[in-house]
């Protein structure tokens, strides 16, 4: 029967034995409890029970109209109702089952039985499960001190220095603490299968330890409850049933959830697969690693047993600790082999960071195929393979790099690294599997080229799998409902010789791809940002080379045109033989000026673009010595202008390349002397405190009272041989000065700007980072 024509309401007790598909039945919803527990459902707000198990009259003595719709503080009494009040007000009970108390119930057939009572909300629901903590005639496991018990399991987990021998323990732990006859870890492989890792069991029990058992005997819903789950008892795998009443819940309208439960009833399915293993109870407790289930810790007892509350939750906490150290313990068992992979990674990124391409990951020595136990690489990258070991050809690669592009996209956790020891049975088309690729291990270079990846290969492993029984056994059975599946009868040892598969890759190599994949992520990054850097200096560069080009067709050919108007001019007088006169010496003396012009031009040229070309040596240089250096270097062009320079404070001492700084001063200084009509000049040089959040980045300034500078040349002033006035007015000048500051200052990754007012005067700013200021003489 499938999930869509399963009856509704739906009950176990009444529908369970006609399903055919174990994957369509509704686990959460049941509509059952095990028969040794009591179940009341009550709405939240007025705790009013909406629901009860079919067993309270015989149970209690309490017909279920003098159960249903009543205060909880009339069925189970009034001290047991306040104490589950309180934990609905101090605790957490939405999907987390909370044990309350232990008590008898108030009704003559069970006054003297203690009780445990455990509560939670799901759905909108107040649930109480009520279960005996101890009965005459039944096996009870007891140990006063859990909490002793719980530690020494502790500190023997943490000693372990493997996996097997972590799941050892465990397994051992729990069987000592719980004393059932035989407990399991029982791992899950990719494909669901599962396999027992470690057996502590009965000593005149077989042991099953790697055994394998099919998907199908833990099917997807019971997976799905075990993700949410701390611990699922079954005291008595042959108990009988009790249906809820009523099946739909009144308040929501929908059947009771009941993935919380502790009785919530048990499959048809699974008991009648532990009667076939000869198996009287259960307690399992799954084993979680990063979200997802990695296996389980499977308990079995060969005659029903009570499984009070104290000794479930000392069993949870143990399943828990292992959860939480299961990953540890992978760790320490491949820690040396995961040092080995991460050293060789590091060593062949290195050499394919410093060759500039990624042809070194396959070819260099050492390559990706150190370290790891792969039989071939094969790295891509702008869609050109290279390869090495025993791969598919470039062809067969670029198909099966597309395969895995749709497949990684298909993957629902989003994962980034894909992990395949049975490639065949996937079947990318044109891939000669078996040789070389049974098994891949894999990651896109990054997340944009979708092309360029990175495939490790390993070959066919021919394996022996010993299953517990004939996984394809599928039984089937007609019953009173019709005909049902069946678990198979024989679990004995059932052996399988299974091809196409390759050794499996282990959690440390699939988490040294990841990090591989990282610290190629982080390269491309890298190169990204070299290449805009790169592409920066060519803008630069390009601008700068235009300048050049505009230099050279305008400003130097000005003077050469000059020099040859006035040559031939002179050129004509010679021809006839007439002295030269005034205006002919006129005309030299204009030669001569167009001529010392023209290299003052060039001069400034070569020296603008050595400043591009020269490396900085930085230094701790004192400022104020660099200030005088400047001044002394501008001597006679400062001598008789009457000009007051001041400097406020001592300017601080900083990193920086001293023959640079001091240039960036002189041009300063050198302009604030010049572009100036008062009578009293007045320059001062000094610095602002850096800002917070600056990172200590100072910012210097040359201020003057000179003829100021209109706003809207702020671009025009830094651009080379740009001047704001006829050639030889203030002095004349190239028109240099200024470029050359703001090449200086960008060199020491700073940047330069001014203010002004006309006629009042201007100061230039500018910043150089990383200095590591310090204050001068502190």
């Amino acid at each position: 029967m499938s999930r869509s024509t399963l009856p509704f309401p739906y009950s176990i007790k009444r529908h369970g034995v006609s399903l055919s598909n174990c994957d369509d039945e509704p686990v959460q919803t049941p509509g059952c409890i095990q028969a040794h527990g009591l179940l009341l459902a009550l709405s939240l707000d007025d705790l009013i029970v909406h629901q009860a198990s079919e067993n309270w009259p015989q149970r209690t003595g309490l017909a279920l109209n003098q159960v249903l719709n009543q205060p909880l503080g009339t069925v189970i009494g009034p001290d047991a109702a306040q104490r589950i009040v309180h934990a609905m007000r101090t605790e957490v009970l939405e999907r987390n089952a909370l044990y309350v108390l232990t008590a008898p119930l108030p009704h003559p057939p069970c006054e003297d039985v203690p009780m445990d009572f455990s509560v939670h909300q799901a759905d909108g629901v107040l649930i109480v499960e009520i279960e005996p903590a101890s009965r005459p005639g039944d096996t009870v496991v007891t140990d006063s001190d859990y909490y002793s018990m719980v530690k020494t399991t502790l500190v023997r987990l943490k000693s372990a220095s493997s996996l097997s021998a972590f799941c050892d323990i465990a397994a051992h732990e729990v069987r000592r603490t719980t004393g059932l006859d035989r407990v399991m870890i029982y791992r899950f492989h990719r494909d669901e299968t599962g396999e027992v890792i470690a057996d502590a069991h009965r000593s005149d029990l077989n042991s099953w330890l790697g055994l394998r058992y099919p998907a199908s005997d833990i099917p997807v819903p019971a997976r799905a409850i075990f993700k949410r789950i701390g611990v699922r008892p079954l005291p008595d795998a042959n108990g009988a049933l009790m249906e809820i009443t009523p099946l739909l819940n009144p308040v929501t309208g929908r059947p009771l959830d009941m993935t919380y439960c502790a009785l919530r009833g048990a499959s048809v399915m699974y008991t009648d697969y532990l009667r076939n293993m000869g198996v009287a109870a259960t307690l399992t407790m799954p084993i979680l690693r990063d979200g997802r289930l990695w296996g389980l810790i499977a308990c079995h007892h060969y005659t029903s047993i009570v499984m009070p509350y104290t000794l479930r939750a000392a069993a949870e906490f143990i399943g828990q600790v292992t959860s939480l150290e299961i990953a540890s313990a992978e760790g320490r068992e491949h820690l040396e082999y995961r040092l080995k992979l991460e050293a060789a990674h590091h060593a062949v990124l290195g050499q394919a960071l410093a060759d500039g391409n990624y042809a070194a990951l396959t070819h260099g020595a050492p390559s990706l195929l150190d370290g790891i136990d792969a039989g071939g690489v094969a790295v891509s990258e702008n869609g050109q393979w290279s390869m090495a070991g025993t791969t598919p050809d470039a062809q067969q690669l670029t198909t099966l790099a597309a395969w895995l592009t749709l497949h990684s996209a298909r993957l629902a956790d989003g994962s980034t690294v894909i992990a395949l020891d049975d490639l065949g049975r996937d079947d990318p088309d044109g891939i000669d599997r078996a040789d070389c690729c049974s098994g891949v291990l894999a990651f896109p270079m990054s997340q944009r080229s979708h092309g360029d990846w990175v495939i490790w290969f390993r070959p066919e492993q021919l394996q022996t799998y010993q299953w517990g029984g004939n996984p394809y056994e599928a039984g089937k059975a007609t019953g009173e409902h019709g005909t049902r599946l069946t678990p198979r009868q024989s679990f004995a040892v059932w052996q399988e010789e299974v091809r196409g598969r390759a050794e499996p890759w282990k959690p440390v190599e699939i988490e040294a791809a990841k990090n591989l994949r990282l610290l190629m992520l982080d390269v491309v990054v890298a190169r990204a940002e070299q290449l805009a850097a790169l592409n920066t200096d060519l803008v630069r560069s390009n601008d700068e080379l235009d300048a050049f080009a505009y230099v050279a067709g305008h400003d130097l050919k000005e003077p050469l045109r000059g020099i040859h108007k006035y040559a031939h001019f002179l050129l004509e007088e010679t021809k006839t033989g007439r002295p030269l006169d005034a205006q002919g010496r006129e005309r030299i003396d204009a030669m001569l000026r167009l001529t010392v012009r023209m290299d003052s031009l060039l001069d400034a040229l070569l020296h603008f673009s050595r400043v591009g070309r020269l490396s900085l040596e930085r230094q701790p240089i004192a400022l104020d010595d660099v200030v005088a250096e400047a001044t002394d270097m501008l001597g006679a062009s400062l001598l008789g202008r009457d000009i007051d320079v001041q400097i406020p404070r001592p300017l601080p001492t900083i990193s920086c390349d001293r023959i640079r700084v001091r240039e960036v001063f002189a041009n300063l200084i050198s302009n604030a002397a010049k572009y100036n009509d008062k009578p009293q000049r007045r320059i001062e040089i000094g610095y602002l405190d850096p800002v917070e959040g600056a990172d200590g980045v100072s910012t210097f300034y040359v201020r003057d009272n000179g003829i100021g500078i209109d706003t809207k040349h702020s671009e025009r002033v830094f651009m080379m041989f740009k001047r704001l006035h006829t050639r030889d007015a203030y002095g004349g000048g190239s028109g240099a000065g200024l470029a050359i500051v703001k090449k200086l200052v960008e060199q020491h990754n700073g940047h330069s700007w001014f203010t002004s007012d006309v006629g009042i005067g201007t100061t230039f700013y500018f910043t150089l980072s990383g200095t590591g200021m310090k204050q001068s003489g502190a």
